[in-house]
């Protein structure tokens, strides 16, 4: 499941709930957890809010500055959430001789944002990676847990396609529970 999941449904009073459970696994004013709690912070959000970078700074001592040195040091850190779909182009070697290049050219055309953007409508996220570990049938995406090998340019309206009915089906559900 992606982490944007996690944040779709935890209402404001719930992330609250969730954020002060957070800080219960932690001493005060320790500075040696600040990796971890920013993880932990990470993993209920799916990225480091403003607000929740704040009460860590406050919670290990640190100067807010501090925390978000250590936040845009490291890259498995986020400021800005993630799409619903986290799409993963894979550069390595096999995908790279098999024209990974104009697949993510194609991906960034189609959704309109680069490598490391997320879509307007928070739908897609778009990131590369060194190698997905499936060469045999590269080139390669990955789309959440899901795996299309051997792809063309031809193909990436498809593949966005069946993201974007899953979204729409989505939300008429939610708003056929709601009415």
């Amino acid at each position: 499941m992606a982490h944007s999941l996690v944040i779709d449904r935890i209402s404001k009073n719930e992330g609250a709930i969730m954020h002060h459970k957070i800080f219960e696994n932690y001493h005060s004013k320790d500075k040696s957890s600040l990796i971890a709690l920013l993880q932990d912070v990470q993993e209920v959000y799916g990225y480091l809010p403003e607000k929740a970078i704040k009460d860590v700074a406050e919670f290990v001592g640190m100067p807010v500055s501090g925390v978000y040195g250590v936040a845009t040091f490291y890259n498995q850190f986020r400021l800005t959430p993630l799409g619903k779909n986290i799409i993963r182009v894979c550069r390595g070697t096999a995908c790279h001789v098999k024209n990974s290049a104009n697949i993510l050219t194609a991906l960034e055309n189609e959704l309109g944002v680069k490598s490391g953007g997320t879509t307007r409508d928070k739908l897609f996220t778009l990131e590369t990676v060194a190698c997905i570990g499936a060469c045999s049938i590269a080139p390669v995406i990955n789309v959440n847990e899901d795996y299309f090998g051997r792809i063309a340019v031809k193909d990436i309206p498809k593949i966005l396609q069946k993201y974007k009915s899953e979204a729409k089906l989505e939300k008429n559900t939610i708003e056929k529970i709601n009415a």
